[in-house]
């Protein structure tokens, strides 16, 4: 279902991006962008339409509510950093992290940034982001807590990963209480669960680029004659670029789950084919054994018989020699 619904956004930000080309092109006229702006804005209110009405069994899939949301009452903020001017936090990715919790950053020194929520740490190298460098965007990742911070942009003198470092530094991150991944139970005991994670889809939350903070910044703007220029127009591919990114992402992870629970399934069915065969040798019957006993029975059972037919004989062996 999740696929399904992801698959129709991805067709819609393809025609979108086409229509964003078509109107970067000054041999149109306002009239023919603003007929162009008013389908751009009709396809962004549809991608919204299918992430906040794809459910399964009553649970909203592409919303968000299947992922940890960043309750946006911490210090670490969308925006440029203090020394690095050139660089900003672009997008601050919380959605496999845990809920209701608070993440603090703490410089290393030597560019070294780690993030701690009390009682996991985990510290990454920060790259400089410098023209010298020409290192436009980089994710600080903090997979074992499930945070990711995009930093993008370059700054001539002081983008380096000291300085950015040092701008981060006792920042912090505030996951909500609601949401969360949902737990998948893939085994027979208490504790055998999956984390499944789907993030927010909608326009809201994909596209951020070209100046944007999501896609919805710049798309659901759009059906106001005269807003579409060209200028507008290039901004808008460069976040439909991103949003195009963003909803792939959804869906390699989508991918993985799938090919997770594929070998899941697999490994249950051999657990079971080895339990039903367990349970067979203790309940059912060894043919091979009692076949076994039932041929020795039958051949002691003949012997016996033939037996007692020469002992019945020698009987009637002495009568008869007794009359004659």
């Amino acid at each position: 279902t999740a696929e399904g619904g992801l698959n129709e956004v991805h067709s819609i930000l393809q025609r979108m991006r086409e229509l964003g080309v078509q109107a970067s092109n000054d041999t149109l006229s306002q009239g023919d962008r603003d007929a162009i702006g008013l389908e751009v804005s009709a396809l962004n209110a549809e991608v919204n339409r299918i992430g906040t009405t794809t459910s399964f069994n009553g649970t909203k899939l592409l919303q968000g509510t299947l992922s940890t949301q960043n309750a946006g009452t911490g210090t670490l903020a969308t925006g440029a950093l203090a020394t690095a001017t050139g660089i900003v936090v672009s997008k601050i990715d919380v959605s496999a992290a845990a809920k209701s919790k608070t993440f603090t950053m703490t410089d290393l020194g030597a560019g070294v940034l780690q993030l701690s929520d009390g009682t996991t740490t985990q510290a990454v190298s920060v790259a400089n982001m410098s023209t010298a460098t020409g290192n436009p965007n980089q994710v600080l990742n903090f997979s074992n807590l499930g945070v990711k911070v995009t930093l993008t942009g370059v700054d001539t003198v002081n983008g380096t990963g000291a300085n950015i470092s040092t701008d981060l530094t006792t920042k912090t991150v505030i996951t909500s209480a609601n949401g969360g991944a949902a737990s998948l139970q893939i085994g027979a005991n208490a504790n055998e669960t999956m984390s499944v994670t789907i993030t927010d889809s909608q326009s809201s939350a994909i596209g951020n680029g070209g100046g944007y903070a999501n896609l919805n910044a710049v798309a659901g703007t759009l059906g106001t004659a005269g807003t579409l220029t060209s200028a507008v127009a290039q901004n808008l591919i460069l976040s439909l670029d991103q949003a195009v990114s963003d909803v792939s992402n959804n869906r390699s992870q989508l991918g993985a789950y799938q090919n997770r629970l594929e070998h899941t399934i697999a490994n249950l069915g051999v657990t079971q084919e080895n339990m039903t065969a367990a349970e067979s040798r203790i309940r059912d019957v060894d043919m091979a054994s009692e076949m076994v006993n039932l041929t020795k029975t039958g051949i002691l059972q003949q012997a016996g018989q033939a037996i007692l037919a020469q002992a019945n004989q020698a009987p009637g062996g002495v009568l008869a020699l007794l009359r004659g």
